[in-house]
């Protein structure tokens, strides 16, 4: 299965870019260019523990949906969010958050699966892992811009 690991280092402070990195709405603005949505469970607002949000996006040019569930939550400093239903035959994001001196470090470890066997495997590593990666790092990115800015307030007020 793939392993995706990025770090991030925010200069804002651990409850801001924990919240931020929970919010629904946040998270759908950083995959506008997707036109991804929530449509079912949380559909807004900062999800938390055992709640769940079916996302319907264009990946591959395909409209496909993906449920995904919190399946645990420290705060400020961990959750896990792991697929329900999807096109994936698995998938789990991990968020770790560790306050620094001058902000945050935010860890994703993420990794998945494809069907279609040694095919799934070939996808995998030619492409799927590559794209999920540049989500994750943009994504990263725009919590990273609205933490350090005053943007956060639009979010989290």
């Amino acid at each position: 299965m793939p392993l995706i690991h990025l770090t991030t280092v925010i200069h804002a402070p651990l409850p801001r870019v924990f919240d931020l990195s929970r919010s629904i709405t946040l998270h759908k603005r950083s995959m506008e260019h997707l036109k991804e949505e929530a449509i079912k469970g949380k559909t807004s607002g900062l999800i938390e523990y055992d709640e769940t949000v079916t996302w319907r996006a264009k990946h591959l040019n395909k409209m496909r949906e993906l449920t995904m569930r919190i399946t645990a939550m420290q705060k400020p400093g961990y959750f896990c969010d792991e697929m329900e239903q999807g096109d994936f035959t698995y998938m789990k994001h991990e968020h770790y958050f560790k306050e620094i001196h001058n902000g945050t470090i935010m860890i994703d470890i993420m990794e998945f699966g494809t069907p279609y066997g040694r095919m799934g495997r070939w996808f995998e590593k030619l492409y799927l892992r590559k794209y999920m990666k540049r989500l994750l790092q943009l994504r990263n990115k725009i919590i990273k811009e609205y933490a350090e800015s005053e943007k956060w307030r639009v979010i989290l007020d």
